[in-house]
């Protein structure tokens, strides 16, 4: 398993929990930005800078992933790609995507996406708590204790 992290907009902590475990359990991380990132020096975990550009990011992601690896991102549609290539994808706060819930988170995205263009203030997510950087450390584990 290859963790792969849209790591452009990742939250600081979620990182060092990401470069914590890469580290512990010699698993590869490749953090995938448009920017240069600052990250602990290990030969488990790598950054890959890619080109300004919408969804740039993403394209890296897709075409790297592989079935078993673990992407983490906030970005549904990178999520769902991923899921349709049987990889698995779970966001900063902890909530993984599956082939049962993709399909629906998706289509509230769209939802959204309509009401902020008709005018709707719909407002963004709140900021990142405790409670969620403790989902995300425990679904994290989870996942790697499978592989």
């Amino acid at each position: 398993m290859k963790i792969y992290a849209d790591a452009d907009a990742l939250p600081t902590p979620i990182k060092d929990i990401l470069c914590r475990a890469a580290m512990r359990r010699g698993i590869s991380l490749v953090l995938v930005a448009n920017k240069a990132l600052r990250f602990p020096e290990s030969p488990h975990i790598t950054a890959v800078r890619v080109g300004q550009g919408f969804d740039v990011v993403d394209g890296v992601i897709v075409e790297r992933v592989a079935p078993g690896d673990l992407v983490i991102t906030a970005d549904i549609p990178l999520a769902a790609q991923v899921v349709d290539k049987d990889a698995h994808a779970l966001n900063p706060r902890g909530e993984r995507y599956t082939r049962d819930n993709i399909q629906g988170k998706l289509a509230m995205r769209g939802l959204l996406s309509e009401l902020r263009d008709s005018g709707v203030v719909t407002g963004g997510p709140p900021p990142l708590s405790n409670r969620d950087r403790e989902a995300f450390a425990r679904e994290l584990e989870m996942l790697l204790q499978r592989r």
